[in-house]
């Protein structure tokens, strides 16, 4: 115990009196806590493109080399699972002898139709909806009705109407594509905001302006959005359609090949199929990018 300068009185401990220890521990204090807050988050290192690409066929031969394998050595029916030394040799001959171009062609036809039409009518829809309060609530609840309707069970009517060609088929992925298209538009329809529709009002536009300059720009994301689902959609309603009743398509082809018990038919149809869905799709997507980004500018 001492006085300072002041005549204040301060306790001072000298350093034999600290407990053992006592001193090291405050001066590793310090630099803990820095290493505490110099600690920094894990990082996730994201593999590569082509080493994503290598796994993924690494395990795409894995499981085409087990099946051909298990149905050699009969631990699964080749009966009814077929084998890929079987489905290799029908997707040959289904090229080279059969209607494959034909039946790709339908169906990729009978697809795209039914999108645009779909799409663009559900769009119009939608929108037609902010031109009057009282039109979009005596419509509403029709389109929601549509929309619970299994519009697959109506597929032997429309067929019955439209015929077995292509107009049935466009029918049906029309109607599964235009509810939904609809719906999104009056979305993005409510999400437009009032104030500056206020404000479009009080500068003297006309509703016409007020639509082409804010509505239709407001909802273009919500449509936009909504493409790779359609195309899905689509495509399903085009299958839907050829199993029903149908001259030509993949649909018709998994529909024969299943009644005559020609299971390696029917993974031909189903792989050609997924590609053709995987090329659609993919073409989608790249189409929204670009109108995403044209939007941006």
């Amino acid at each position: 115990m001492h006085f300072t300068g002041n005549g204040i009185m301060s306790l001072a401990f000298p350093s034999s009196l600290l407990p053992r220890g006592a001193e090291t521990a405050k001066a590793d204090a310090a630099p803990a806590r820095g290493k505490t807050m110099r600690r920094r988050l894990p990082v996730v290192r994201q593999w590569r493109t082509s080493t994503i690409i290598l796994v993924q066929m690494v395990i795409l031969v894995a499981f085409i080399a087990l099946w051909e394998i298990g149905a050699a050595y009969k631990v699964i029916d080749p009966f009814f699972w077929s084998r890929p030394s079987a489905i290799w040799t029908t997707l040959l001959i289904f090229f080279a002898q059969g209607d494959a171009f034909v039946d790709i062609g339908f169906t990729f036809r009978s697809t795209i139709i039914g999108f645009v039409l779909g799409t663009l009518a559900g769009a119009v829809l939608g929108l037609s909806m902010w031109w009057s309060r009282n039109y979009a609530s005596i419509l509403q609840p029709y389109i929601i009705c549509l929309e619970s309707i299994p519009k697959l069970a109506l597929a032997p009517l429309i067929i019955l109407v439209f015929g077995m060609g292509l107009a049935s088929k466009v029918a049906i992925a029309t109607a599964l594509t235009l509810v939904v298209s609809a719906l999104t538009a009056y979305s993005g329809v409510q999400s437009v905001d009032k104030d500056q529709e206020r404000l479009f009002y009080s500068l003297g536009a006309s509703r016409w302006q007020v639509f082409t300059k804010l509505v239709a720009p407001t909802c273009v994301p919500w449509i936009i959005s909504i493409l790779r689902v359609n195309i899905g959609l689509a495509l399903t309603g085009s299958i839907v359609g050829e199993f029903v009743a149908s001259q030509h398509g993949l649909g018709r082809t998994i529909l024969y090949a299943g009644t005559t018990y020609d299971i390696a038919l029917v993974w031909v149809a189903v792989l050609v199929l997924s590609v053709l869905s995987i090329i659609m799709y993919a073409s989608v997507s790249w189409l929204e990018s670009v109108l995403k980004r044209n939007m941006a500018y």
